[in-house]
């Protein structure tokens, strides 16, 4: 089959369009527990500051002079991550007219992007006893300073038991301020590199495609959140046994066959699988010989 611009544009409109239907047909629930912000600064901002985290005031009966909360008390700035997912098809492959056999690869590529929200949001929840917020303690924590509504007198909440058993959390998702920011810069997008005259395809004889997102999560305000680490939490609560919905922290798939036949199925911790790769430096094409490389 001869291979002219024409034919890799069907090409690439195929992968795209089974990407597309798996990404849409996925399921995912980050947007249950998270507030969606999209990033755009005045010049492509590379992060977002949120200042009104930290001292969102409460409504008050108006006795005398307006009490001014002051929305930038505390800073807390949330930088756009870039991350990829890269894979190659060989000149040969679209020669003798085998695409239909990286439908399943190309599906599982869009069911990878669907669901990465979800392994960012879920995550964070489930390190917020850890990770810092916005006033320097980690998200669910015992002692957060806190302003009164006079603006002046300070206190501190609590929103974990201390405990150090399996967490789970109760989360309020009723509000617009919402326990985990979701923020996007540029939303996943799928891409192709298949001119005659690129590096990839002139000496390696492959044509490359990929899925590319600049975004990242980071938490609210800690009213928005109770993570408890021990059952008797649960007690304190007057919710006995447990019966508080705990979101799933992360979610870790291994590819089907297919997929892991074409770009491998790269490790973390444990072993577990990690579908979707943080972009550290320029995007390494999977290839089908072997495992992928990550920059």
């Amino acid at each position: 089959m001869l291979i002219d611009k024409p034919l890799l544009d069907l090409a690439f409109r195929g992968f795209k369009t089974i990407y597309s239907d798996a990404n849409l047909a996925a399921p995912s629930e980050f947007e249950k527990i998270a507030m969606p912000v999209q990033s755009l600064g005045p010049s492509g901002s590379r992060d977002e500051t949120y200042g009104w985290i930290g001292n969102l005031p409460a409504m008050r009966e108006w006795i005398g002079s307006r009490v001014i909360g002051n929305l930038s008390a505390y800073g807390f700035t949330i930088t756009n991550r870039k991350f990829e997912l890269t894979v190659s098809v060989g000149r040969e492959d679209i020669e003798d007219d085998r695409l239909g056999t990286f439908k399943p690869a190309f599906a599982e590529m869009g069911n990878m992007a669907r669901r990465h929200p979800d392994e960012m949001v879920f995550n964070l929840l489930k390190t917020g006893f850890t990770s810092l917020c916005f006033d320097g303690q980690n998200f669910f924590d015992t002692d957060h300073p806190v302003i009164g509504d006079d603006g002046v007198t300070t206190a501190t909440v609590a929103n974990t038991d201390g405990g150090a058993g399996s967490p789970w959390f109760l989360l309020d998702v009723s509000r617009a301020v919402r326990p985990i920011i979701w923020q996007t810069r540029v939303g996943y997008e799928f891409q192709q590199l298949t001119d005659d005259s690129d590096e990839e395809v002139l000496f390696n004889d492959r044509y490359i495609y990929g899925v590319r997102a600049r975004v990242n999560a980071g938490v609210s305000p800690v009213a928005t959140g109770l993570g408890v680490e021990a059952d008797a939490g649960c007690r304190q609560l007057g919710i006995a046994p447990c019966r508080a919905r705990s979101f799933p922290p992360a979610r870790f798939q291994s590819p089907p066959p297919e997929v892991r036949a074409l770009c491998g199925v790269p490790r973390g911790r444990a072993g577990r699988p990690i579908p979707f790769g943080l972009w550290r430096g320029r995007a390494l094409p999977c290839r089908r010989s072997q495992g992928p490389q990550r920059g």
